[in-house]
């Protein structure tokens, strides 16, 4: 049946702003909240997180020269909880992968899994990473969105980064524990013991636009910062990326990765959130998922496999258990993590989701491919949505193929808007 599918190649029209010099708007934000008053003379610690953020390099390059410029010390530390298997190499390995390495960013990384306890609100203690504790003054790096694991006013962003990211696994451990109740409920409280206890200077927030492009770059003050975390939450839900289409037959997403979503797979695109006692999504609702591949920047970290239904030996054959477990437990989502139905190859992953979703008609098959769920502007959806796609003023329809192989494997195709 497979090879009686046809698919179209379909772009979507998604938010498009875009920041070009991102040094140079990095450094203008920050000079117009006034910072480059306050750094001179003073260590400052910078953070860098573990998603595969858009320019981030090029970003932290921009605060570090900033920091310089005002007669300040940068160093730049991983912000990142229990990423890179809890280890400060693996942390540091991660950053090289988006090319945060001394010699490009211009500043020393010093990392380290240490922490220090520096507070505690309501009964819940608060972590931060030694150095950063220990220095002059902090300087809070981070993309704004949503999370994939609870909704709320703060979700993924700048506080997340402090409570979480700054914590080490001593700050993700406390954060999950009541899994997306404490997510929810503790991040803020943290956060805001951080400002009252740490030299938090500035927050630096990035929102990206449905390409994975930069599209706005905003310094806050310490005391916007909450406030700002949250307006910007509101806006980038305003403007993210969806699947245009809603209960699928199969979704098959060609690889998921830590660099691309703190599942792998964002939650909020493939519908589809796994956890005991929160409500479940609603759109796109498929039946069946199928991920096929695990990038190499996910250094074998393969946390939020569960969330498919269907994957490849592939995949499997590439996966750390032992950054992946730590990582898992850390969270606590254990239900996420189980490991689906393995194919030996992409073609028999494809027949047995078809066969789960009960097709019966390839005429009539509701399916979309997707590179990943960072890649939304390039689709390729089979012939029982076309009609749906054509009513939709956002899509253009590209080009008609069908589903080819390549030694039993998906032939590739291009994702180039």
């Amino acid at each position: 049946m497979l090879e009686q599918i046809r698919m179209a190649c379909i772009t979507q029209r998604l938010y498009s702003k875009r920041v070009d010099d991102v040094i140079a708007e990095t450094k203008r934000q920050l000079e117009q909240i006034g910072l480059g008053r306050k750094l001179k003379g003073k260590r400052i610690a910078i953070t860098a997180g573990s998603r595969g953020i858009a320019r981030i390099a090029e970003i932290i390059k921009g605060v570090v020269e900033f920091v310089r410029e005002k007669g300040g010390e940068p160093f730049v530390f991983p912000a990142m909880g229990s990423h890179g298997g809890a280890t400060a190499e693996g942390q540091v390995a991660i950053l090289r992968d988006y090319g945060i390495t001394e010699d490009f960013v211009g500043a020393p990384i010093l990392a380290t899994m240490e922490v220090e306890r520096i507070g505690e609100t309501d009964g819940i203690p608060v972590y931060a990473d030694k150095f950063a504790a220990n220095a002059d003054g902090i300087i809070v790096v981070n993309r704004i969105k949503h999370h994939t694991d609870f909704s709320g006013p703060h979700e993924s962003g700048l506080l997340k980064m402090m409570a979480v990211g700054m914590g080490k696994r001593h700050g993700a451990d406390v954060a999950h524990t009541y899994k997306a109740w404490s997510l929810r409920n503790y991040i803020p409280k943290m956060a805001r013991e951080m400002l009252k206890r740490l030299p938090i200077l500035a927050g630096l927030a990035i929102l990206e636009n449905g390409y994975h492009q930069v599209a706005k770059l905003v310094a806050l003050k310490p005391n916007e910062i909450e406030t700002g975390d949250r307006e910007l939450l509101r806006f980038w839900k305003r403007i993210r990326p969806k699947i245009p289409f809603n209960h699928l037959d199969v979704l098959i997403v060609e690889r998921m990765g830590k660099d691309i979503s703190g599942t792998g797979m964002d939650t909020k695109v493939i519908g589809r959130l796994m956890i005991t006692g929160e409500n479940e999504l609603k759109h796109p609702m498929p039946r069946v998922i199928v991920v096929l591949d695990l990038t190499d920047e996910s250094h074998g970290n393969a946390a939020g496999l569960g969330l498919a239904d269907i994957t490849t030996k592939r995949l499997i054959d590439k996966i750390n258990w032992h950054d992946t477990h730590i990582n898992v437990f850390t969270s606590g989502f254990i239900e996420r993590d189980r490991i689906p139905v393995v194919a030996e190859n992409d073609r028999q992953a494809l027949e047995w989701a078809l066969e789960i979703a009960k097709v019966r008609d390839p005429e009539k098959a509701r399916i979309v491919r997707i590179r990943d769920t960072n890649t939304l502007g390039v689709l390729y959806i089979s012939q029982g949505l076309w009609e749906e796609a054509a009513r939709n003023p956002r899509i253009k329809f590209v080009n008609e193929l069908s589903l080819r192989f390549e030694d039993d494997n998906l032939a590739p195709v291009s994702y180039e808007v």
